[in-house]
């Protein structure tokens, strides 16, 4: 699988969109972090990642629960049978993506001030 390299960090293709949707956001950080190939931080809260194939989100706990419920997402696993409740997994492509992560960013950033 080929990788988009921004700024010496490979992005997974399947989350190039998601990073290019912030990026002249000078507040948003592209890194790394434990099994993820590619996550991005606002004020060094993580929002938006890519583990193991699937796109993460944090987001408010009702609405994971409802992408959960329509079977849009799963809860995110952390790998230790622990569900976090408000981080959604999505596994395939979606444009739905880059609109969640929006989310995800103003949840974050609201919740850090």
């Amino acid at each position: 699988m080929n990788k988009v390299v921004s700024d010496k960090l490979a992005i997974e293709p399947a989350f190039a969109p998601i990073v290019a949707a912030f990026a002249r956001d000078r507040q948003v950080k592209v890194g790394r972090m434990f099994s993820s190939s590619s996550v991005l931080n606002v004020n060094g809260k993580i929002f938006a990642m890519y583990v193991k194939g699937k796109f993460v989100a944090k987001l408010p706990k009702q609405r994971v629960n409802e992408l959960v419920s329509s079977g849009a997402g799963e809860f995110f696993d952390t790998g230790r049978g622990r569900l976090m409740k408000e981080w959604v997994a999505m596994a395939g492509r979606s444009a739905t993506w880059v609109a969640l992560a929006r989310e995800a960013h103003a949840f974050v950033k609201e919740k850090a001030k």
